[in-house]
């Protein structure tokens, strides 16, 4: 798509939509500002990909004025504390692959407790995450950086814990992996 198609699309629609979009992105809200130029966008023929397109523009266009989801922390001492704060006793701390149109691939941190039985979510790690965490140099082997991320940080937790870390996907993309079981 060229620049003045995705000017074009824009401008196409309502200056009330174009304000609404705008602070979904300010917001950091990229899926409801793609529902919302495709939805008002399909009566001009603009698709999903056009959408998320434009959308992607007024992410480029507001820049360092969007308020950006802060990242999840990494270091040990906040994922203990987090621990901590499970109900239940933590059985395990287990990394889960999951993905989105927005983030891609990414892992949930979790830590799988007893009395009462379940999981919680420590942290969602993100690329933009672990690519902090890790250092942008790092090498990670053949692992997508979430992954490796996810991979020291539930080791040493798990550790920490004195309890096992299960990560069933490391290496691959499965969001239907084999999950941890006592």
């Amino acid at each position: 798509m060229t620049d003045t198609a995705r000017t074009g699309w824009w401008n196409l629609l309502p200056a009330g939509i174009r304000g609404q979009v705008d602070g979904y992105v300010l917001q950091d809200a990229r899926l409801q500002a793609v529902r919302v130029v495709r939805e008002v966008g399909r009566a001009h023929g603009l698709g999903l990909t056009e959408a998320q397109t434009v959308v992607h523009d007024r992410y480029l266009h507001h820049g360092d004025r969007i308020a950006r989801t802060p990242d999840s922390p990494l270091d040990l001492e906040s994922l203990a504390a987090r621990a901590a704060g499970c109900p239940g006793r933590v059985l395990a701390i287990e990394a889960v692959r999951d993905g989105d149109t927005t983030h891609d691939w990414f892992v949930d941190l979790l830590a799988v407790t007893a009395e009462p039985t379940g999981e919680q979510r420590l942290v969602t790690i993100y690329r933009s995450t672990a690519v902090r965490h890790l250092g942008e140099h790092e090498d990670h082997g053949p692992l997508h950086p979430s992954a490796a991320a996810a991979t020291r940080a539930g080791t040493a937790l798990a550790a920490r814990l004195s309890v096992p870390f299960h990560f069933a996907s490391p290496d691959r993309p499965d969001d239907q992996a084999p999950r941890w079981r006592p």
